[in-house]
């Protein structure tokens, strides 16, 4: 049977989608929070060496330009180390350096021209640059134009810093947290799973109760449910209520009707016996006809009014006790009847309808057999299994298997019987839900087809 989506599922995915969007939003936030710490902690360092720049800077009267005083972090005099300063005049091709730290040896920094005219542009106020070092290294640079006394052209000041560190530190706390928040995000769809499994355990135990109810083992749904299923429950237990009195209701007016009819019957029957004449012989096959067809529609109205809610009957004794007694009574003929059963195979119904739909097949296969007999049974899935009845007698023509079928329908009229034992069986498997099927054996007869319910396997 095809199921829809599963709500347990549709709750679990929802939520973890959700988790799982808060997770990579909040990963996402926290990195940029941490690289913009990091860059604002190295900015600072720049604006306090640029300031310092600005403040150690002179001119004399012919507009020379000096650094007054050395700065003490010994990594602007180590060449090449990845803290650099910088004084240069703008031109038309870049920045003319005028002094810088002796960690650019021979080198200096140049901007490009864009960046130049914004710097130019915005007169004592910071800029940060992104540009390659000597060394090709990833500089951070803060440049500001700012006009000393005695140049008429402003200069520009450039403090740089190499950025790898802080790019590590900046790539090394985004993995760290996203193995954080993985290990978070599967703890919590974890803990999603047991809440959801734990909020639903009640929608599962009335499955549960629901199922066995189906399987007779009990006849109403427990009380002790939750507030938000518990008018669900009451509501279950009235309709099975009100189901289980439309049942005994119908049964009674069926039981009614039986005995109603059977005496006439009778009383028929026997008056016909008195008498001899081909009218008395006539009246007492019609009443023997109308006997056999107010058993068979008992038993039909019998079983479905029962096929809904009964119980699991073992297939393997049932077929075991019919088997021997059929062989027992085709024992002169030389028929031979095997069994094989499935382990564990059970009839979701009434026992009594089982034997009669079984010992009819048997009985059938036995009665047309040269001297064979073989009887199976194997589950289809967890709803339906299949009783197979093969026989080696003379089988039937396609067009002559429906026929068989038919209620009273005889395709040889010299052979005992009634014609009522396959139509029967269709009438008590259909009460049942299930369907008889008449094909061509691999023995060489007839192969019966039963699909019946299967009962004793759990839904959940």
């Amino acid at each position: 049977m095809k199921r829809g989506r599963s709500l347990v599922a549709r709750l679990i995915a929802a939520g973890a989608l959700w988790a799982v969007v808060l997770l990579i939003a909040g990963a996402i936030g926290l990195t940029a929070f941490y690289r913009a710490s990091v860059y604002r902690g190295l900015d600072d360092d720049l604006t306090a060496v640029m300031d310092a720049l600005i403040a150690y800077s002179e001119t004399d009267e012919a507009g020379d330009l000096s650094v007054s005083r050395r700065f003490a972090d010994p990594r602007f005099d180590q060449v090449f180390s990845g803290r650099y300063w910088q004084i240069a005049s703008a031109s038309g091709e870049g920045l003319t350096p005028e002094a810088r730290s002796r960690s650019l040896w021979d080198e200096y920094l140049d901007l490009p021209a864009a960046e130049i005219e914004r710097v130019l542009a915005t007169p004592g106020q910071h800029q940060i640059i992104q540009i390659e070092g000597p060394s090709q290294e990833p500089l951070r640079v803060m440049a500001e134009a700012v006009t000393l006394p005695a140049r008429e052209n402003a200069l520009v000041f450039i403090a740089a810093a190499d950025k790898t560190a802080a790019d590590r530190a900046v790539r090394n706390f985004s993995i760290a947290s996203a193995w954080i928040l993985a290990s978070f995000g599967a703890a919590l769809i974890i803990a999603l799973i047991i809440q959801v499994r734990v909020g639903l355990a009640p929608l599962f135990r009335m499955r549960q109760s629901v199922a066995k109810i189906r399987e007779g083992e009990q006849d109403r749904l427990a009380a002790d449910y939750p507030n938000e299923i518990a008018p669900l429950a009451e509501e279950l237990n009235s309709l099975i209520a009100h189901n289980q009195e439309v049942v005994e209701r119908a049964r009674t007016h069926v039981g009614n009707l039986a005995h109603a009819l059977k005496t006439p019957i009778a009383v028929l029957l026997n008056e016909s016996r008195s008498g001899e004449s081909v009218r008395s012989e006539i009246v007492h096959r019609q009443a023997d006809a109308m006997s056999r067809q107010v058993d068979h529609h008992l038993r039909r109205a019998r079983a479905a009014a029962r096929g809904r809610a009964a119980g699991a009957v073992p297939m393997e004794p049932v077929i075991d006790d019919l088997t021997r007694t059929i062989s027992r009574i085709y024992a002169g003929r030389g028929v031979n009847i095997s069994a094989l059963t499935e382990d564990g195979l059970r009839f979701r119904g009434e026992r009594q309808d089982l034997e009669e739909m079984i010992g009819n097949l048997v009985e059938n296969a036995a009665k047309w057999a040269k001297g064979q007999v073989r009887v199976k049974t194997s589950a289809i899935d967890d709803q339906i299994f299949l009783l197979q009845v093969d026989d080696d007698g003379p089988g039937l023509a396609p067009e002559q298997r429906e026929e068989a079928l038919k209620r009273g329908g005889r395709l040889d009229e010299t052979a005992p019987g009634t014609g009522l034992g396959l139509a029967i069986v269709t009438d008590l498997a259909r009460a049942y839900s299930g369907s008889l099927e008449l094909e061509e054996s691999a023995l060489g007869g007839l192969q019966a087809r039963l699909l019946l319910p299967r009962g004793g396997v759990k839904a959940y």
